[in-house]
């Protein structure tokens, strides 16, 4: 009688709100650790080329594999003791962790490879990605989930990464890095398989169905033109009345005064041109190191018969990386009528970059021209 009225002491010391608050926390924890790892990248990330940044992606890909081997093992008591207890405790938090990291490692530079609204891919993906950590309670549902979410994170790292080694980038790279993901993904599903065999070949075609979907949708996006040209990133591009390239490598760059209500305005958004002027597009693109390519600007203007943009003229040049502000390079029109233009930023399979929206206004006064140094 003393042991049980001990016992219903001890259960009835936190109160009640504070018993449901922690109810609650532990409900989330999961999104909690996804959203933690979100952040920390925010933080850490910066180039995609250098060691650091690489080391810690690869270091999330490595994570969300161990752990998820820990967790299966210990739920299906492979690993016993305290390691087995630890693992069944905080292994999901774990694998959510790195999860967080590796999705928004991505995010963060497929959303600077290009313009966001090219990469809306990658905030479905989150989206969905917290949707499932807050929806999903299925164990079986709940493996597919996180052998989705794993190749997805490993299929765009591997994607992503290999044109930083090798300096190269195009179709056949994307697609072989692609078959490189692939593989690493059929080496730890088979490992996964000695963990938990029966489990896993109850759900064998669910998982082959499901990494062969996430293969072929990534690859339908990239030759859509629809994921960012990485490796490559857009740091800045703007109209321009003048662009002067010093034989010190900077440039000069004119541009119409802003209003008293236009304090941060450092390019055209209206263009008021004289007879004889040209109009320049100049931008920035980061590139790894080891990387060169050709770049196109490609000017556009708006039909407002058809809706629709309409082509003008395309150019281009050529980039070599390593700098960290980005390769500096511009293109100019002399030829155009009045109305709506645009200059998009692209890769020579038509992948933007990113693209400066502008007016040409023949009919208006200019305002005197900014003259700075790039």
């Amino acid at each position: 009688m003393d042991i049980m009225e001990a016992h219903e002491e001890e259960t009835v010391v936190a109160p009640k709100p504070q018993r449901r608050s922690i109810a609650r926390i532990k409900r989330h924890w999961m999104s909690l650790a996804f959203f933690f790892g979100f952040l920390l990248d925010n933080i850490t990330l910066n180039r995609v080329d250098q060691v650091f940044d690489n080391l810690v992606l690869a270091f999330y890909v490595v994570l969300a594999m161990g752990s998820l081997l820990l967790m299966y093992g210990s739920a299906a008591q492979k690993i016993g003791g305290a390691v087995g207890q630890y693992a069944q405790k905080y292994a999901p938090l774990l694998v959510q962790f790195s999860f967080g990291g590796l999705l928004s490692g991505m995010l963060i530079f497929y959303g600077r490879s290009g313009a966001w609204t090219e990469s809306w891919p990658f905030l479905i993906i989150i989206l969905l990605a917290i949707y499932g950590n807050e929806t999903i309670r299925d164990r079986s549902s709940r493996l597919i989930y996180n052998i989705s979410i794993l190749f997805v994170g490993l299929f765009s790292y591997v994607v992503l990464v290999i044109p930083v080694f090798t300096g190269w980038m195009g179709p056949w790279v994307f697609v072989g890095s692609g078959l490189i993901a692939l593989f690493i993904m059929y080496w730890f599903i088979q490992v996964l398989h000695k963990v938990v065999p029966r489990f896993l070949t109850m759900h064998m075609k669910s998982v082959i169905f499901t990494l062969g979907a996430i293969f072929a949708t990534f690859n339908f996006l990239y030759f859509a033109n629809i994921i960012p040209p990485i490796p490559l990133s857009l740091k800045d591009v703007g109209i321009y009345h003048s662009v002067v390239r010093f034989e010190n490598g900077s440039y000069q760059l004119k541009y119409e005064e802003g209003k008293w209500y236009q304090p941060f305005k450092d390019s055209d958004n209206t263009y008021h041109p004289v007879p004889g002027d040209n109009i320049f597009c100049f931008a920035q693109v980061f590139a790894p190191t080891k990387l060169q390519t050709d770049i196109y600007h490609n000017w556009e203007y708006y039909n407002p018969t058809t809706k629709e943009w309409v082509e003008h003229t395309r150019l281009s040049y050529s980039i070599a990386g390593g700098r960290n502000d980005g390769f500096r390079g511009y293109t100019f029109i002399q030829n155009f009528t009045d109305g709506k233009w645009r200059c998009s930023v692209e890769t020579g399979r038509g992948q933007v970059l990113g693209r400066e929206v502008f007016k040409i206004d023949s009919q208006g006064v200019s305002a005197p021209l900014v003259t700075f140094i790039e």
